[in-house]
Formats: C-alpha cells, structure tokens, sequence
C-alpha cells in the first residue's frame, strides 16, 4: 500500500494504491489519523488505484469520518470508488455515511 497526500486550501487528498488489509490497514489509520491531529477535518480519499479494502480498512474510514464531523468541522469523502468495494460498502451499510464523487475535482470542489 502507498498513500499519497495533497494539501489544498479547503482539504486534505488521499490517493490510496494497492491494498489496505490487516497489515496495512494500521498504517493507513495512522496516516487519516495525523491529518486530524494537524487540524484537517476535510478528507477526500481517491481509491481510483485501491486494489483491495479489508474490513479493518473500512473501519479506518468510520473513525475517521466520525472524527471529522464531530463539531460540524469537516467530512470525509470517497472519490473513484472500484466497484467491488462499493459493494462491500454497500453491503456494509456505508454508502449512506459518505458522499462518493466520480472524480477528485469533484470532490475537493465540494468544500
């Protein structure tokens, strides 16, 4: 797994490649995790490149949204979702927790 990160202005974008599983998985929480601490609360996460999302991948996301909206100061959004994870989102019952945009300009306009 390799994160990328682009700092705009309004938001913080994650370009996620290859797979976030039970050995990546904590890497990647750290990595959502330090931008909170930095005081980002507006996270676009890009999954264009994401091969595979176990369930701890997943969770990363949750904390991580839930942690962003706290106080009304920001969201997490999913930008080219594959589809064999937005199923596993949907199956999940996730789809209704983020907003996911078909691209990243989309998504980083939306703040």
């Amino acid at each position: 797994m390799e994160i990328t990160t682009q700092e705009f202005k309004h938001c913080d974008l994650f370009k996620v490649n290859g797979r976030v599983d039970s050995a990546t998985a904590p890497e990647f929480s750290k990595a959502l995790e330090q931008a909170n601490n930095n005081g980002r609360f507006k996270i676009v996460i890009d999954m264009s490149e994401l091969e595979y999302m176990s369930s701890a991948g997943f969770r990363a996301l949750l904390a991580t949204q839930r942690n962003c909206k706290r106080y009304n100061r920001g969201e997490l959004v999913l930008v080219s979702v594959p589809e064999r994870i937005r199923e596993a989102l949907e199956l999940a019952g996730f789809t209704e927790l983020f907003k996911i945009f078909d691209n990243a300009t989309e998504a980083v306009g939306s703040f």
